[in-house]
């Protein structure tokens, strides 16, 4: 089965292309990135490699910057998205679709399940619904994974700021009333492969939107006292900056973010067999990994 990973430089993509290359029953198709808004771009790539599922991680991600960049921002979370999709029916290939909890208001009172109606505050979150609905209605053969608060061993995400911060700062506000649940990007890529390896049996019932987050939820505040508590008895950092809970509207922003990001990941279980990941198992591997390589 031929794989093409679009993206493959960012946060999960690039985690997903290594682990896809070390499976022996797929054939991961490895080319430069491509203009994912550029027609022309996208029919070259289809035409040269025919690949069987696509696999789309490619997002403008900046929240903050897409409300002064809203054309960009659609441009890449829908046109491309739409692109992606035209292209995967044109070929007859699967469409993977990563997507996010900003599709939601965040005033659920209970996580989210799949058909719960999307309500976007943010110009980031409308994009990427748009995306999710150019993708329904284009490509038959479409998993969209809505999934919330990535974190890596890469920079720009949660963890990576908060150890910067330690580093400086000795004392850290942090938002306490927005809830949801860290994602690690390798259980991620995880259920990706995951998905892969059942796509020869895949059926119409398993097309759709599937929601994937680790576990336990926790607010932005708790998420740092783990990060700290896990640092400091890694022997990372010397002392854990004294941590002040705030509320959103006490947060310098521009961007209505959800309260409750909090994902039911009750369908993707019941369809793929797949089960939650607990984050804190793998924040002490992230924590160390992120740490040895700003000394390498």
């Amino acid at each position: 089965m031929r794989v093409l990973v679009v993206g493959k430089k960012g946060q999960l993509g690039s985690h997903l292309f290594r682990l896809l290359k070390l499976s022996p029953t797929l054939d991961v198709i490895d080319i430069p990135e491509c203009d994912i808004t550029n027609t022309l771009a996208i029919n070259h790539i289809m035409d040269q490699c025919r690949p069987d599922v696509i696999v789309n991680t490619a997002a403008y991600t900046a929240v903050e910057q897409a409300e002064t960049e809203q054309d960009i921002a659609f441009d890449v979370n829908h046109k491309g998205a739409a692109l992606l999709a035209q292209a995967a029916k044109d070929i007859g290939a699967i469409l993977i679709h990563m997507s996010t909890d900003y599709v939601f208001d965040g005033e659920n009172k209970h996580a989210y399940e799949e058909n719960d109606a999307a309500y976007p505050q943010n110009i980031y979150g409308k994009s990427k619904l748009a995306g999710e609905t150019a993708i329904i209605h284009t490509c038959p053969k479409h998993i969209i994974i809505r999934t919330a608060w990535l974190f890596s061993e890469q920079d720009n995400n949660f963890v990576s700021t908060m150890l910067k911060l330690a580093r400086d700062r000795d004392e850290l506000s942090i938002v306490d009333d927005q809830r949801g649940g860290p994602t690690y990007v390798g259980d991620l890529a995880n259920l990706i492969l995951h998905i892969l390896m059942q796509c020869q049996q895949l059926e119409r019932r398993h097309w759709g939107v599937y929601h994937f987050s680790c576990f336990p939820y926790v607010t932005w505040y708790q998420f740092a006292q783990q990060i700290f508590k896990q640092a400091h008895a890694l022997k990372i950092i010397d002392k854990i900056p004294r941590l002040v809970p705030i509320s959103s509207q006490e947060y310098p922003s521009n961007v209505n973010r959800p309260a409750n990001s909090t994902l039911d990941c009750a369908k993707i279980k019941r369809n793929f067999g797949i089960e939650m990941s607990d984050w804190s198992k793998a924040l002490p591997k992230v924590i160390m990994q992120r740490m040895e390589s700003q000394y390498q």
